[in-house]
């Protein structure tokens, strides 16, 4: 069995690290680069950079602060927000990211996801998904949530494999900082889909949490922000928890 993830991410806005819940209401959680510095030395397994006003400010990602985070961790290190061209996924690569997430760019053009995968590999593309429920039906939107892309997930996860995807990282837009535990109920229901790993995101508010998306769920791995950033939870003390359940964890 492959071992869980444990990522932290960083919601960029304006330099600065950031935390809404159900992706509105956002706070100063502190610079990006002690952040993931700490991080690093906690023993997280990645680390993820999401440039949250990028796509609605329609400009690309701030690539001076990637480098600088780059430069100051030893670990994978995916980037998002604002990159809809392979020129662009090239830029953030030379900045030092290990991977490219791509999210509203991909669902308006969905050629992007191939054309960075034929680029650079399969390995390096994550492809976010922000999801909500609507009328009992699972839908993707776009613009940090702020549109509804018309698509159900089920097929838009099919789609972005198809196309060459290495990875999905799975936001629940209704768990978002609610920190009342991740989608499990999605997450099932897409499984029978997933021939890639599952990133998991929102809704971690208690180790339990991710105790319970291991063992309930397929997903790879666990995203969360506040709990890290506020120390709530340290990730370190997260692994030991994790291993004394015996969950495979790196």
């Amino acid at each position: 069995m492959l071992k869980k993830r444990i990522i932290p991410c960083l919601d960029i806005k304006n330099g600065r690290t950031v935390k809404g819940v159900n992706f509105i209401g956002l706070r100063d959680a502190g610079d990006p680069i002690e952040l993931a510095k700490h991080y690093a030395q906690q023993g997280a397994d990645e680390l993820v950079f999401l440039d949250i006003t990028a796509t609605v400010d329609d400009r690309k990602t701030l690539f001076d602060l990637v480098e600088r985070i780059a430069s100051q961790i030893d670990i994978p290190f995916t980037v998002g927000g604002g990159i809809r061209s392979v020129e662009d996924a090239r830029d953030v690569i030379q900045a030092g990211a290990d991977k490219i997430s791509v999210n509203s760019a991909a669902v308006k053009r969905p050629q992007l996801i191939t054309e960075i995968a034929d680029s650079f590999g399969s390995q390096c593309v994550v492809v976010a998904i922000d999801a909500a429920a609507i009328e009992n039906k699972w839908e993707v939107f776009i613009q940090g949530g702020r549109l509804s892309a018309g698509i159900q997930v089920q097929d838009w996860v099919e789609e972005v494999q198809w196309r060459g995807a290495g990875e999905i990282l799975l936001t629940s837009m209704d768990h978002d900082g609610a920190k009342k535990g991740f989608a499990t109920e999605l997450i099932n229901v897409l499984s029978p889909h997933l021939r890639v790993p599952l990133i998991a995101s929102g809704g971690a508010g208690k180790k339990e949490d991710f105790t319970d998306l291991f063992i309930q769920t397929s997903a790879s791995a666990a995203l969360a922000a506040s709990v890290f950033h506020f120390d709530e939870i340290k990730i370190s003390d997260l692994k030991k928890h994790l291993k004394y359940l015996n969950i495979p964890i790196r």
